[in-house]
């Protein structure tokens, strides 16, 4: 284990005990003649999510430099081996490299993300939340190879499985008591070992569908992770790096390479890691940072494959232990030559997807965005529209009522904002853009609430922090000096005013039924939203984005919406 205090201290008590029992000093001959420690490079990256080609936008800049890409991925990354010694550097990943991905990797179940991730380099994964959007089986045939149970092998050619190893430690098929993956794996270099230990946020089932975690139970990240450290030590392994799938957030003055002000789930996790372990690969809050976090090296190189962490490790020859660990966040700019093999398989996939990904589905005739602003954050009353509506969201909301209102009898509709992944600009609308905006192909559900139940599941917003986007039919009115829910009653609740929630212009009855469509994400309880599994007569229809495509097909050319639909007190005058 590498603690910087402790190593100081007890290099200092053996120079005490040298003098006070007269022993002889080393020579500078002796001295040099001792081993020096093994140098080892680990190149780590997290939540890729399947960006193969450059990301447009924001998402594809960083530290104000456009990154991204996994040709130039690849060019960076073999530079980082070339410039240390490329049989000590390990790559390494922190989960969600597949899942939420472009359409030009998601149409054919991901495959090309793990070929081009393998070809790449990759040796190690911890398995992330959206490494089970799919589910459990799926997830081994992502690993193991072998075509998709129902849609083959789409571009008709073998699937071989991955190169690298997934590691999930602490996510346990329930009947048998098991992980599911491989816990650890242990990586030699001359001569010494290194253990690396995958994990997943233990909230995965919260935040993933039902059916995508069915017959699973996730464990505590610290004390898997400690139970594991204890394994490796049994096996002679000192130098252990944990790969997780959970993270934290720096103050927004922090830059790529700092630890500003360091707060979320990751800090609580290390602090609770037991000293043996030397080094924390985080992820999940698309973030970076490179600290020190109770004398362990904790890092994480932000998203969509716009950095790579460079860590160096040095390890007693004799111990096995790391001595020093240090990192450096690198961007992978696109002004290096872009990988061919990477180029090659790119132009491979679009060719097989070219037709489907350039048809126009409708036209927007302004742009739609996803801004958002939180209602427990900036919803202000002196912000007209600053409870957590969105244009691209509203829209939306609006497409799964208008799939759902004839043959289930739908009257309203609920959007949760993690399933909005990208906005839409004013003109064209193809099916590709229209995929970037909801990758999850989730299905619509509608189902019966209460109008009381309804009231519960609003308020239920003020405990996750998340706001649903409201159909056109929604509408209610929020009460920012309201008592906030609690988590273990949402229904105690009263931010929204009793006697505001209309649906279709009418007063909801709290002892009335409703059918209301929201996806099957938040259906099961998706985050956090528990009262809707307390809906009844569920159904279930088709696709969101079928739902959306349509929508915008029928609608076009669609406009983005007034955001009304949810309003203060101070915008509504009492009656």
């Amino acid at each position: 284990m590498f603690i910087p205090g402790m190593r100081r201290a007890a290099v200092g008590l053996t120079a005490l005990a040298v003098a006070a029992f007269g022993a002889v000093a080393t020579s500078p001959e002796q001295a040099d003649a001792r081993p020096k420690p093994v140098d080892v490079t680990l190149l780590a990256l997290n939540d890729f999510h399947g960006n193969l080609e450059p990301p447009s936008g924001s998402s594809g800049t960083i530290a104000g430099q456009t990154a991204g890409g996994v040709e130039f991925l690849a060019t960076h990354l073999a530079e980082l081996r070339a410039a240390a010694k490329k049989k000590n550097t390990i790559t390494v990943a922190a989960g969600d490299l597949i899942g939420a991905s472009p359409l030009l990797s998601a149409a054919f179940h991901d495959e090309p993300t793990i070929e081009a991730l393998s070809m790449a380099g990759l040796d190690y994964a911890s398995v992330g939340n959206h490494e089970f959007d799919e589910g459990a089986a799926e997830l081994l045939r992502i690993q193991n190879g072998g075509c998709h149970p129902v849609d083959g092998c789409v571009d008709g050619t073998p699937y071989r499985g991955a190169d690298f190893q997934y590691l999930s430690a602490n996510a346990f098929t329930t009947a048998t008591g098991k992980p599911l993956m491989a816990p650890y794996a242990i990586h030699k270099v001359q001569g010494v070992k290194v253990g690396f230990i995958g994990m997943t946020l233990e909230g995965t089932p919260q935040i993933v569908s039902q059916q995508g975690v069915a017959g699973l139970s996730f464990a505590d990240e610290a004390d898997t992770a400690n139970r594991y450290a204890r394994e490796l030590r049994r096996k002679g392994v000192e130098a252990i790096v944990v790969l997780l799938h959970e993270g934290g957030t720096q103050a927004a003055t922090g830059g790529i390479n700092d630890c500003v002000g360091m707060t979320g789930p990751i800090v609580d996790i290390t602090n609770r890691m037991d000293p043996s372990i030397d080094v924390v690969v985080s992820g999940h809050t698309h973030q970076a940072y490179n600290c020190d976090i109770n004398g362990k090296l904790v890092t994480s190189a932000s998203s969509f494959g716009r950095l790579v962490t460079d860590i160096d490790l040095k390890i007693d020859r004799h111990s096995g232990d790391v001595v020093s660990a240090s990192a450096n966040n690198v961007v992978v700019s696109r002004d290096v030559d872009p990988d061919r093999k990477q180029t090659a398989l790119i132009n491979r996939y679009k060719t097989v997807l070219g037709p489907v990904a350039d048809r126009q589905v409708g036209v927007t005739a302004t742009g739609l965005p996803t801004t958002q602003e939180n209602l427990l954050g900036t919803c202000s009353p002196q912000v007209p529209n600053s409870c957590g509506e969105s244009p691209i969201g509203n829209v939306i909301a609006d497409a799964q009522l208008a799939a759902t209102d004839d043959e289930q009898g739908a009257v309203a509709a609920l959007m949760n904002p993690g399933g909005v992944r990208a906005a839409l600009d004013a003109g064209p609308v193809t099916y590709g853009e229209a995929f970037t905006v909801q990758p999850f192909a989730n299905n619509l559900v509608t189902l019966d609430l209460t109008g009381a139940q309804l009231y519960c599941v609003l308020e239920q917003q003020f405990v996750t922090g998340r706001t649903l986007y409201p159909s056109a039919t929604l509408g209610y009115v929020v009460d920012l000096n309201g008592t906030s829910a609690t988590a273990a009653d949402p229904c105690v609740g009263t931010r929204v005013v009793r006697g505001s929630l209309t649906i279709g212009g009418t007063a909801v009855d709290t002892a009335a039924t409703y059918r209301v469509t929201v996806n099957n994400f938040l259906a099961g309880g998706g985050d956090g939203f528990s009262t809707l599994t307390a809906g009844t007569n569920l159904v279930t229809g088709q696709i969101d984005l079928d739902a959306f495509v349509d929508y915008l097909t029928a609608q076009s050319p669609v406009s983005a919406p007034t955001l009304d639909r949810i309003r203060t007190t101070a915008e509504v005058p009492a009656t």
